[in-house]
């Protein structure tokens, strides 16, 4: 049999103007591809890396002809999804059309379209495929479960009501399929030292999981529910056997946390330096990780630790109270001065409240200026699909359909301040941590092409951020 897997295209424009700093490798197919065995030809089409996304999907159902089309989504990219998977059974009546990812383990009654769909997956998508292949070699019945959902099953909406399933052991998560993609097309933005002379801003960069879930419930997080509050993880060996395969240089961690088990956090970082692997990483960690224990991070540093993504959310007691952070201000800045001490690189992520007034606005700036140097970024409170807090919000959303608008920038719910108003206010905001970027403050040495490309693709993200109030139409962004 043969095998289509599709990452969709990105559609929403905040989301394409960022896709210029920062463009991964669809890890998670990857890993599906891994569940298929080697018997069968397998595929990997990646519409994000393509400049005619609707043709090249045309192409490949012509040129490869699958008999079965495998779809991830976010919830964002639900409706393309929807769309193109019409297209397939259209132009190939007979292909068996499967759709997983986050949207549908989170809210899979959103895709429910007999003769669209012919199965939903829930959770992880490689597992789920050792189970699957079999069925479809046997032209056997779909099964029935919190995981598989076939679309034309009248027990379908009390399964989709059930919570997502339970994560397999990791031990039978398979390897990903690195060679299925075009490793070329991946990178990120990655920033240097004070003085350093880089080759390139945009080195290519390769995706790596050691860990499932997060173990804290933070209240605008989502991974919880999808991990039915469990943290898996990989064995330290496992894990440094995979990075060592990995080809380049550099290594994004999509652990949702990677750290907060030390002790094997630690065995990673001493195993890689003991085996001579010398990569650049950057990854997610919580500022009371970070505090917690300082000496794992100074041994990452050894091991190639350049950067860390913190979700320290906000400064103020009260909003990090509101979000059951679980940690403080103080905490924060204990962790952005521990990073400072060891001169690994900081990506603070604040996140804005839809009720904020121009006064909690210029609380934000003030929090933006007491971390710098660092790479800043912002997001935008709003309920998950599938959460309690999505069901207790429906009535008050402020789109159409909240699924397309679910990206972590876009507001689903109204704006206290004017909706123009208010994303002018984050995209001054915006500005504010450019020009708090170490690139600039440290005077980092970079090709002159780079420079331009970082400038000129900024300006647009700006632009697009500031901009994002003319996406819901006249009435709803005022």
């Amino acid at each position: 049999m043969k095998f289509l897997l599709v990452r969709p295209p990105v559609t929403l424009k905040i989301a394409r103007r960022l896709k210029a700093f920062l463009h991964l490798e669809p890890l998670a197919l990857e890993i599906v591809a891994g569940g298929i065995p080697s018997r069968h030809q397998t595929r990997i089409l990646d519409l994000a890396c393509e400049k005619s996304p609707e043709r090249a999907f045309k192409r490949a159902l012509e040129e490869f002809r699958p008999d079965v089309l495998g779809f991830t989504a976010y919830s964002n990219e639900a409706a393309t999804v929807k769309r193109l998977a019409g297209m397939a059974k259209a132009h190939r009546p007979g292909v068996v059309v499967m759709v997983g990812g986050v949207h549908a383990t989170l809210a899979p009654e959103d895709l429910r379209l007999p003769g669209v769909f012919d199965l939903v997956v829930r959770g992880e998508g490689g597992t789920a495929m050792r189970t699957l292949v079999p069925l479809l070699e046997a032209k056997a019945p779909w099964p029935e479960s919190d995981a598989f959902l076939p679309t034309n099953s009248p027990r379908f909406d009390e399964l989709a009501a059930t919570l997502p399933p339970q994560l397999p052991p990791y031990d039978t998560v398979p390897r990903a399929r690195l060679d299925l993609v075009d490793r070329s097309a991946y990178y990120c933005i990655w920033h240097g030292r004070r003085g350093e002379r880089l080759p390139t801003l945009f080195p290519r960069v390769a995706a790596a999981r050691t860990s499932v879930g997060c173990p804290f419930r933070c209240s605008f997080c989502v991974v919880h529910h999808l991990a039915r509050g469990q943290y898996m993880r990989r064995t330290p060996d496992d894990a440094v056997n995979d990075i060592a395969a990995i080809p380049e240089d550099y290594v994004y961690f999509l652990d949702d946390e990677m750290f907060i088990d030390a002790n094997r956090a630690g065995e990673i970082a001493r195993r890689l330096l003991e085996r001579g692997v010398h990569k650049h990483y950057t990854s997610w960690a919580r500022a009371d990780t970070i505090v917690n224990h300082p000496e794992l991070f100074k041994l990452w540093k050894e091991a190639g630790l350049s950067l860390v993504y913190v979700g320290l959310e906000s400064m103020r007691p009260d909003i990090l109270l509101e979000y059951n952070k679980k940690t403080s201000p103080e905490i924060n800045q204990q962790a952005v001065a521990i990073l400072r001490e060891l001169d690994i690189g900081l990506h603070a992520s604040l996140m804005l409240n839809p009720d904020y007034t121009e006064e909690d606005i210029d609380l934000v700036r003030q929090a933006v200026k007491a971390v710098a140097p660092a790479e800043v970024s912002f997001t935008v409170f709003s309920p998950s699909p599938g959460t309690d807090l999505w069901k207790k919000h429906r009535g008050e959303f402020c789109c159409p359909d909240p699924h397309a608008f679910y990206d972590g920038m876009h507001t689903l719910l109204p704006t206290k301040m004017p909706m123009k108003k208010f994303y002018r206010k984050l995209a001054s905001l915006w500005l504010l941590g450019a020009l708090s970027n170490p690139l600039l403050r440290n005077k980092v040495k970079v090709p002159l092409k780079d420079w331009i490309k970082f400038f000129y693709y900024g300006f647009w993200y700006g632009c697009s951020l500031q901009f994002i109030y003319m996406d819901y139409g006249e009435r709803r962004r005022r």
